[in-house]
């Protein structure tokens, strides 16, 4: 492999991304927990949630900015088809976030009566379910390749081009197989925010549970891919590096299930973390050179190399601003936690 620029800013752009899925998909995943809250420990399920996610929860959209900043300075061909192809999945995951973030805060700082927690509550909670399916959708868009199979004829109706690529199968599973990541992760971070405490146990079960869900659709999202994305199906299956990567990822997956199981949680929530990381890259991997699958390759989607000089310098800046302000935000907030 050639280390292009272009290849350089793909490459940052994935690992936005997967910044994006370990701290804000975990954020979504705490919402579906909130829907599922039972018991008589209902109420403090509820709490310990909201303490986990507030009050750092908004700082980790950055990493969806960054992405989407990037692919439209970087990389405008394929950002276009996919604002144009995806805008209803896309507008509809916008309006999730928008309406999750809100619904969050007027629960939390706004009347304390239980029929308006219980309503926000409620947004809370579908907006959490909803976006990342619809997220998952997109991407399973984009991996089957009728994305950019679509953008090069740009014939027939209205369905055929934004209804068809997205809405099938295939995106059905891509879309729960993030939620069901994403609850994943939620549940392993909140046994270790719960330390010490009853909560511990619940969300240690919940997290077993969610493991078990991620198998069972992974494996039905590949079934599903020997019809609707064959390409990326053998990549996964007969690439060159596809051997090691089902491997550290099992590896993964196993630490991660006996470290719950042994309770020991914060060498699960490495491992979790991992185990996401291992699936996301595989998925980049499986898609290489496309940035687009079948048509747009990453090299004929990027731009000058000028602009991409002057946005390598620009990330270098903004990281030296960026990077410690988030450290100091996680660090202050989590000692005040422990305290």
């Amino acid at each position: 492999m050639t280390f292009t620029l272009a290849i350089i800013l793909a490459g940052i752009v994935m690992i936005a991304l997967n910044a994006y899925v370990l701290l804000a998909g975990a954020d979504f995943g705490g919402g579906v927990w909130d829907f599922f809250a039972r018991g008589d420990r209902r109420q403090a399920q509820r709490d310990l949630i909201s303490h986990a996610i507030a009050p750092i929860w908004e700082a980790n959209h950055v990493w969806l900015i960054l992405v989407i900043v990037l692919l439209f300075t970087c990389f405008p061909a394929a950002f276009s088809t996919i604002a144009i192809l995806l805008h209803i999945p896309l507008t509809l995951m916008l309006l999730g976030i928008v309406l999750r973030g809100s619904a969050f805060i007027f629960r939390s700082y706004g009347s304390e009566r239980d029929t308006a927690q219980q309503r926000w509550g409620r947004v809370f909670a579908i907006a959490s379910i909803a976006t990342p399916v619809l997220l998952g959708m997109c991407v399973g868009a984009v991996a089957t390749g009728a994305i950019g199979a679509t953008a090069v004829s740009r014939s027939g109706s209205f369905v055929s081009q934004f209804i068809d690529p997205w809405l099938t199968m295939f995106g059905v599973g891509v879309g729960l197989l993030a939620l069901a990541l994403f609850s994943f992760l939620a549940a392993v971070y909140l046994t270790v925010e719960a330390e010490g405490t009853e909560l511990q146990e619940d969300f240690r079960t919940r997290a077993l549970w969610a493991a078990g869900a991620v198998f069972v659709i992974a494996f039905g999202v590949l079934a599903l891919s020997w019809t609707e994305a064959p390409m990326v199906r053998q990549m996964l299956m007969a690439g060159p590096w596809a051997l090691p990567l089902h491997i550290v990822t099992g590896i993964a997956a196993i630490t991660a299930i006996a470290a719950l199981w042994t309770r020991h949680f914060r060498l699960a929530r490495v491992a979790a973390a991992a185990q996401v990381t291992f699936i996301l890259w595989g998925w980049a991997a499986a898609q290489y050179p496309y940035l687009l699958p079948p048509t747009l390759t990453i090299e004929a989607a990027a731009a000058p190399n000028r602009t991409l000089v002057l946005i390598l310098w620009a990330l270098a800046a903004g990281a030296c601003v960026l990077l410690p302000s988030l450290y100091y935000l996680f660090r202050v907030f989590k000692m005040q936690r422990r305290s």
